[in-house]
């Protein structure tokens, strides 16, 4: 039943279409975005039609409800956090101008620092899937993102080449995350233009690994700095390195693995600045054609931790960011979606606004997994995003309180 003191929206919203909103103010609640818009300056500073936090909850929005309008999404957010806070609904909506100049107004960098503040890990000891040799399996990789085709939006991201020295038909913006394995919960992410790498953009993330993580990267990412870089966080490391990475045994293992020695140079190679790293080399046979030879390196020097055979099943673990980045951006944002943005400003409040909504249904779907026992990775990101945007829950389910 409706509670005390509500009286019913003029909107013709249900309350299904309102618990997304509900969603998005349990996993980044209201007085935590209230903190970061002010940290950031971006607190207004006379009362307007589409305050700051309000404008924070539709860059959400957006990425929730990416097929919906300007004034579809607004709506639903609107009424949604009349609905949370127990207001009276709201009165005229803002047109797609108004909106606009909020979105300028408040800019990407709250949102940035919102994604940063809120988004962590979510598996708990013993959750299936997530640990390997009592280390959280995290992987680090990277994605593009198709751009609203303006003069300011290719200026800045730049686009990706084709065939006979053309271009491709939209700019593109890199993102590089790290996401848990075991959850697919996005929780750290570079955004930059398509013209820089992702090893250059990868740099400043891997130096937010942390102690009891085990990384995963594809060969791509090795570099000697890269490797320092990382391990120096106390994290430990499993990386696929190229063929042609000289490795020399020093010390064979019982597992089949074998102690090696790499530098950054062959200069340091001569002074013996080296660093030690284990190997594993495996194939894949699994009745097909083989696979391989793979090659993997990693921290953890003591085959009685993790034995060669463990390592290389657990890489396989890798492929889970794949999976997110499909997540976003095939079933999230849709497939043949292009962001909607059409100045760099924009386009990063955009994306982050796509991070934070992912990761809020990554939650959802954790949740979900913890109280019945399942394994996260068997629950359905299609099923919960359709939960997100129009939950059957029944009138009078809507969170009565903040979490």
């Amino acid at each position: 039943m409706p509670r005390s003191g509500w009286r019913k929206p003029e909107a013709d919203r249900r309350l299904p279409d309102l618990v997304s909103v509900g969603l998005l103010m349990k996993v980044f609640p209201s007085e935590v975005v209230d903190a970061v818009i002010a940290e950031c300056g971006r607190t207004e500073q006379r009362r307007r039609s589409l305050p700051a936090r309000s404008v924070a909850y539709f860059a959400m929005g957006m990425a929730l409800h990416s097929e919906g309008s300007y004034e579809d999404v607004l709506a639903l957010i609107s009424d949604g956090i009349a609905w949370a806070h127990r207001k009276e609904g709201p009165g005229r909506l803002a047109n797609k101008a108004a909106i606009f100049h909020a979105r300028n107004r408040l800019g990407a960098e709250p949102m940035a620092v919102l994604f940063d503040r809120v988004a962590q890990p979510l598996a708990a000891p013993g959750t299936p899937g997530c640990w390997l040799a009592g280390r959280r399996l995290v992987a680090i990789d990277g994605t593009c993102l198709d751009l609203a085709d303006t003069h300011a939006n290719d200026g800045h991201f730049g686009r990706p080449g084709v065939m006979k020295g053309e271009r491709s038909a939209f700019p593109q913006a890199r993102v590089v995350a790290l996401a848990e394995c075991g959850t697919h919960a996005i929780f750290d992410a570079v955004i930059g233009p398509y013209t820089i790498s992702e090893n250059a953009l990868s740099t400043e993330l891997l130096g937010r690994l942390g102690p009891g993580m085990l990384c995963l990267a594809d060969r791509g990412f090795y570099s000697f700095s890269a490797w320092q870089t990382a391990g120096a966080t106390g994290a430990d490391l499993l990386w696929r390195v190229r063929d042609n990475l000289r490795l020399n045994p020093v010390e064979e293992l019982p597992d089949g693995s074998f102690l090696a020695d790499v530098f950054d140079s062959q200069a340091d190679r001569r002074r013996e600045r080296q660093v030690r790293v284990r190997v594993i080399e495996y194939t894949i046979d699994d009745g097909r054609e083989p696979a391989g030879p793979y090659r993997l390196v990693t921290t953890i020097l003591d085959p009685d931790q993790a034995p060669a055979t463990e390592l290389a099943a657990g890489y396989a673990q890798r492929w889970e960011i794949e999976t997110a980045f499909d997540e976003l951006k095939t079933h999230q944002r849709g497939s043949r979606q292009v962001l909607r943005s059409k100045s760099p400003e924009l386009v990063l409040q955009e994306i982050w606004g796509h991070l934070c909504c992912h990761y809020a249904i990554r939650t959802l779907m954790f949740d979900a997994a913890l109280h019945t026992s399942h394994d996260p990775d068997r629950v359905s990101f299609v099923a919960a995003l359709r939960i997100s945007r129009r939950s059957i829950a029944q009138q009078g389910a809507f969170p009565p309180s903040r979490p």
